[in-house]
């Protein structure tokens, strides 16, 4: 417990440089939000009252004092400055899918990686374990963008087993409607994974206490899955939570090949319309996730690896 309110209050700490710095950052943006809505043709008249009228013309340390108080008292970030509605009412309705289409995302990481790793370890230098580090590695270097499609046209077009794109009503139907564009996610970081693993396994099968209790007559999937998978998979996990990152921000692509009406299609429309309020609320979120999905990273790693504790 001690170990996971340490790692809890540094996660605080990386939550509020987050508040600052999207503040900061999407105020650096070119582009002025009010004549971006008003259009080209508004005049300087118009541009200003309705900078006045959103408190754009006020200082910068104005508005962020304004901007954390909304954040702490009404849980948003502000009005929207193009729906002009609470930003909590247009990102709470999408989240969840975002969230889904992370989570099994994360699953499919460690089907395929898992496997694979084993496999590759247990054939070390053999043409499995060759295969298996080329072809990921080739898959790696495909944009999310140029392998969604392929999927589409491979799964979706020719062997009618998934829906084109959009996630349907009820379970079913969002779990099968997710299916292709979590797989496309996870595809972009399971080289690196299956590099760490297969890493971490040959070593770990060289060592004495494996030897030791292969000298026991246990069986060769015991000693593997029991004995060396335990030491072997927590690099991987916590390169997976690191990794998370990326797989949270590669969702603004895949949502937008999909036509999943997610957090990833209002983040890049928030963006083009120099909606600030909805951006800030957005990368806020990402932020959070990403920070509890590591600290729980982190929490079942120091479980799994008593070592980890000890060094704390």
């Amino acid at each position: 417990m001690r170990y996971v309110a340490r790692r809890a209050a540094q996660s605080v700490v990386i939550i509020a440089g987050v508040i600052v710095l999207t503040f900061l950052l999407l105020h650096i943006i070119p582009g002025d939000p009010a004549r971006q809505i008003l259009g080209i043709h508004a005049t300087d008249e118009q541009v200003a009252q309705l900078r006045q009228r959103w408190g754009l013309n006020r200082p910068l340390i104005v508005q962020f004092g304004s901007f954390v108080a909304r954040l702490f008292s009404h849980a948003d970030t502000g009005n929207s400055l193009y729906y002009n509605v609470p930003t909590r009412s247009l990102i709470v309705p999408r989240m969840g899918v975002t969230l889904e289409l992370v989570a099994l995302a994360g699953v499919f990481c460690i089907l395929i990686t898992v496997p694979l790793a084993v496999w590759a370890a247990t054939h070390q230098n053999r043409l499995p374990d060759h295969l298996i580090r080329i072809i990921p590695a080739i898959g790696a270097g495909m944009p999310a963008l140029w392998l969604g499609l392929m999927l589409i046209v491979l799964f979706s077009v020719r062997l009618r087993w998934f829906p084109v794109g959009g996630a349907g009503p009820g379970a079913w139907l969002t779990f099968r409607g997710l299916i292709l564009p979590a797989l496309t996610a996870a595809l972009a970081i399971t080289p690196l994974l299956i590099r760490s693993l297969r890493a971490e396994l040959l070593e770990v099968l060289q060592s004495d206490y494996v030897a030791a209790a292969r000298t026991r007559s246990l069986s060769e999937p015991r000693v593997l899955f029991v004995h060396a998978a335990r030491n072997a998979i927590v690099p991987m996990l916590t390169l997976l939570g690191l990794n998370l990152a990326y797989l949270v921000g590669s969702t603004v692509v895949v949502e937008q090949v999909f036509d999943i009406n997610g957090l990833g299609v209002l983040m890049f429309d928030s963006i083009s319309n120099r909606d600030f309020p909805v951006v800030q609320g957005i990368a806020l979120f990402f932020a959070i996730v990403v920070v509890l999905v590591n600290l729980l990273t982190e929490a079942v790693a120091a479980l799994v690896d008593p070592r980890l504790r000890a060094r704390s």
